[in-house]
């Protein structure tokens, strides 16, 4: 084995956890590392059955197993062994050699040493527990409230020293247009003036304005450092009484810049709650509209963190519910009352609440009886009103025509019951890829006691054991996009190179898992999230389980969610070189989970019959 320390450094310095140490740390375990070129000829002379060292593959493929552990396909970028030294699992590690390749040998003292960093004994515990890091959700009020203050602050602070006059001091303040200055003195922080102190201490006083600054101004007032939040901001504000605060350099006094009272306000109309507050407002389809098209822009700007990915499908579904019911609103106030009991229903994403930039419509109508041509009509001109409206704020028309302007969704209670039953009756491939999407629904306008009546008759229809089995067999046709040897798949019709298709590999096959279990329950939830929460206790699917594959979902939405504001696209296909090195690792971990997920739902529902 020959050690060559720069290849290691570098190599280690872009792989998870060890990407998250400093120089000096990669210099002192380097010294523990050597490099090996493993072939089916070399194998078993190279490594000990007993080794208790750990593992980094930077080419090849092998097929690992330990003890009586399951068989691993593995590859570049991956770990094996070290459970050797987690849990002291001394049993014999046998390494089979599917293709010749350059593995990393970290020592066990080395790797000892390396777990005394947190990050790195927090990313190996989690990755031998097979389960996902993950975020606390955010509520969607919080976004812009726990933005960092470097982030916000727009422009340098106006300054001058404690020797200026008033008058010059209050010139300053005019030529650029602010109302405070910040007073330093070797660039650090020893004042503020406003123009509430020009008014009070000086108007007010009649005081020379020839007097030095210094003497009207609040000295060692209240400040903030930049990597403080908003909401730290507005605290300090509401506590000392003061409408202008200053903002310091992390760790001094030296100015930054200042958040004010109008700031806080410009920021707060800004935030994606006061916008959907004023579609609630909107007066026609023009005001409409124009609130809806600021809600993208807003998640543009804002939305940084892991909670900001969670909360913002669930708030574009519900500013999609109020424009749906605006839109109902403007069309009854010029075409009068309906001429029967209705109830509009949204289907798929909207009705999961998992919106994202390039989700389009999916919605319908439930009639109280069968419509006369009279009443099909002002049915068929809502429907079509409400469509194009939609469309007109950003929510694409449905390119598969599934939306309520189509008229074979526009169904009687009756008749949708009786579709439920044809769907049980006839499960098949085809037909279940054509109804999936309405398994996934919800009401929005109208009267929901149509929709409580349908689902009454409709659940006990979807709980039978044949339907289940049929929709298990269907999600476990669905593929995970990772290799045997745990390399991703790429999608073939991405538009860039190493992307994959995180929705249809991922995400929609963890939705459909949360409706095939809570129908199995007869859970009337629609919500993937709200499906897993609400699993009996007696739920085939452990409540461990169910939790792992929210997590997992929630971990894929906010890579999901990521993509589509970095690269400004609405399409799912996340790019593998736009991950860090950890999110990869946890990317092919929640592959691997969905898809023993996948296979023990095949087995639960279908006896193992694909």
């Amino acid at each position: 084995m020959q050690v060559a320390s720069q290849q290691v450094i570098d190599f280690l310095s872009h792989s998870a956890p060890f990407d998250t140490l400093s120089e000096s740390a990669l210099n002192t375990l380097v010294q523990g590392i050597t490099m090996v070129y493993l072939s089916p000829e070399n194998v078993a002379s190279m490594i000990d059955v007993r080794s208790q060292d750990l593992y980094l593959i930077s080419s090849g493929q092998f097929t690992i197993k330990k003890g009586q552990n399951t068989i691993r396909h593995v590859s570049e970028g991956d770990y094996f062994n070290y459970s050797a030294i987690i849990d002291d699992n001394d049993e014999p590690l046998n390494i089979t050699v599917d293709e010749g390749g350059l593995v990393y040998v970290i020592s066990a003292a080395t790797f000892r040493t390396a777990r005394q960093f947190s990050a790195v004994e927090i990313f190996f515990r989690t990755m031998e527990s097979d389960t996902l890091q993950s975020q606390a959700l955010q509520s969607s009020n919080s976004i812009w409230l726990h933005k960092p203050l470097h982030e916000t602050l727009k422009q340098e602070p106006i300054t001058t020293n404690s020797s200026t006059s008033v008058q010059e001091a209050a010139k300053t303040m005019s030529t650029h247009g602010v109302s405070s200055l910040i007073i330093i003195e070797d660039n650090a922080l020893v004042g503020i003036v406003t123009d509430r102190d020009l008014r009070n201490r000086v108007v007010a006083q009649g005081l020379d304005l020839a007097r030095p600054v210094a003497d009207i101004m609040t000295a060692n007032p209240a400040m903030v450092s930049e990597q403080q939040t908003l909401f730290d901001a507005m605290t300090l504000m509401s506590e000392h009484n003061v409408h202008h605060l200053p903002v310091t350099k992390n760790g001094s006094r030296q100015p930054v810049g200042i958040i004010t009272a109008s700031d806080v306000i410009r920021m707060q109309r800004a935030n994606v709650l006061f916008i959907i507050g004023a579609l609630v407002k909107a007066a026609n389809l023009y005001e409409l509209s124009r609130l809806a098209w600021q809600i993208p822009h807003y998640f543009s700007s804002h939305a940084k963190r892991p909670g900001d990915f969670d909360i913002a499908g669930k708030v574009l579904s519900q500013a999609t519910d109020i424009m749906t019911r605006k839109l109902i609103e403007f069309y009854r106030e010029e075409h009068g009352a309906a001429p029967m009991k209705w109830c509009w229903l949204v289907y798929g994403s909207q009705a999961r609440e998992d919106q994202t930039m390039g989700s389009d419509q999916d919605n319908g109508l439930l009639l109280e009886d069968t419509p006369s041509e009279a009443q099909s009509l002002w049915f068929a001109g809502m429907a079509e009103y409400v469509c194009q409206g939609l469309a007109k704020c950003g929510i694409k028309l449905c390119s598969g025509n599934m939306m309520a302007s189509n008229p074979a969704l526009r169904l009687s209670v009756d008749k949708a019951i009786d579709e439920a039953r044809r769907w049980v009756e006839q499960p098949t491939t085809a037909a279940i890829l054509e109804f999936n999407i309405f398994l996934d629904v919800r009401p929005v306008a109208g009267d929901t006691a149509l929709f409580d009546k349908m689902q009454r008759h409709r659940l006990p229809l979807f709980s039978q054991s044949i339907f289940l089995a049929a929709l298990a067999r269907s999600t476990g046709e669905l593929a995970v996009p990772l290799s045997m040897f745990q390399k991703f798949v790429y999608a073939k019709n991405a538009p860039t190179k190493e992307a994959i298709d995180i929705k249809t590999g991922a995400v929609a096959i963890i939705n459909n898992l949360a409706r095939l279990y809570a129908l199995a329950a007869q859970v009337p939830k629609s919500g993937t999230v709200n499906r897993f929460n609400s699993l009996p206790q007696e739920s085939f699917l452990s409540k461990n389980d169910a939790s792992n594959l929210k997590e997992i979902w929630l971990f894929l939405g906010r890579l999901r969610w990521r993509h589509q504001l970095m690269n400004n696209t609405t399409d799912n296909f996340v790019r593998i070189n736009q991950l860090s090195s950890i999110e990869k690792h946890q990317l092919k971990a929640a592959f691997k989970t969905i898809d023993r997920a996948q296979q023990a739902a095949v087995m639960h529902f279908s006896g193992g019959m694909g």
